[in-house]
């Protein structure tokens, strides 16, 4: 089973089995050109094996929804998943991020990261 962490310049990603979790750093502006770097990764780590990719906000930081059209883009890419104990920041993906997402059904919301994990492994 694969489990590891990766630190990049704007935060880090751990990959477990077939996801990718990524904690960003605190106050950066999350946008297409840190995105196309999670996506290769993606590419790199999970060639042409489905995976989701689950957003794990214990740091405030903004997201350019742009990003969510490049991802989209991403066929082996089959869900994300934001994961927030703040509700306001899960108010905000829920109404505003989810409109920019291909479908919203392959885009969810959660409390914690295990839920996130388990509703990952049913869309893959």
């Amino acid at each position: 089973m694969l489990d590891k962490t990766i630190q990049l310049d704007f935060g880090s990603v751990r990959i477990k089995e077939n996801i990718l979790i990524a904690k960003l750093n605190e106050g950066i502006l999350f946008d297409v050109e840190n995105n196309q770097k999670l996506l290769v990764l993606g590419q790199e780590v999970f060639k042409d094996k489905n995976y989701g990719y689950i957003s794990h906000r214990v740091n405030s930081y903004a997201v350019d929804p742009l990003v969510y059209f490049e991802s989209a883009q991403v066929e082996n890419l089959k869900a994300i998943a934001v994961v927030s104990d703040n509700e306001m920041t899960r108010r905000n993906a829920e109404e505003v991020e989810r409109k920019f997402y291909k479908d919203s059904n392959c885009f969810g919301v959660f409390k914690t990261l295990e839920e996130a994990e388990q509703w990952i492994k049913t869309k893959i």
